[in-house]
């Protein structure tokens, strides 16, 4: 995974987006503007891209994002909890449709007990309401290689949430449009009978 697969990534999200006339925001730490930097690399991307937060800082996560101290202090910057706020806060922050969060340890230093270096959490916030959070360990495979590949699986979360949710309403209507004929087919195997039975 590189940047051939962020850059594909980018022009299938963007394509989408315009289709469906969605915006983006990001808001990264450990990738220090890296998605926002691979999406805006594609010209024609300000109708899709509206702005990007880089906030490495505790306190940039509070001032720009609007995280809470308590979140922070409670579950660390690098967290689901952070994760799923900052997402949440550049969605409120930019007015966008779609709103993307990084948050994890690149390495080579920062692990801390339970938090080895590699892991990063991931959130993906929708104006409709739809959020996700996602947690990968990529190991200490080198601060660049956590970094690009933390870009492509922020691309491919967003590309999941610009799709829309998936209804379950058409097999459901399926399945009822099975029983149908079957309730149909009584009444006229029992009519058929009534009327053979006169005959005999």
């Amino acid at each position: 995974m590189g940047g051939s697969d962020a850059r594909a990534l980018s022009r299938s999200l963007l394509d989408l987006c315009r289709m469906r006339k969605l915006t983006i925001a990001t808001a990264e730490s450990c990738t220090g503007g890296l998605v926002a930097g691979a999406l805006t690399d594609i010209p024609g991307s300000s109708d899709v891209i509206d702005r990007g937060f880089v906030t490495y800082s505790n306190e940039a996560k509070r001032m720009m994002l609007g995280v809470k101290a308590a979140t922070l202090e409670t579950f660390g910057a690098v967290s689901k909890e952070t994760a799923t706020a900052m997402a949440i806060g550049a969605l409120e922050k930019a007015g966008v449709d779609l709103a993307v969060s990084i948050t994890g340890i690149a390495g080579p230093g920062g692990a801390t007990p339970g938090k080895p270096v590699g892991l990063v959490h991931f959130a993906v916030a929708a104006r409709d309401g739809r959020i996700v959070h996602r947690e990968q360990r990529f190991g200490a495979i080198g601060r660049s290689a956590v970094r690009q590949r933390s870009v492509v699986e922020a691309l491919r979360m967003l590309m999941e949430l610009a799709r829309g949710p998936q209804a379950a309403v058409k097999p459901r209507r399926e399945a009822a449009s099975r029983l149908r004929p079957r309730v149909a087919r009584s009444p006229r195997s029992h009519a058929a009978k009534r009327r053979r039975s006169p005959r005999g």
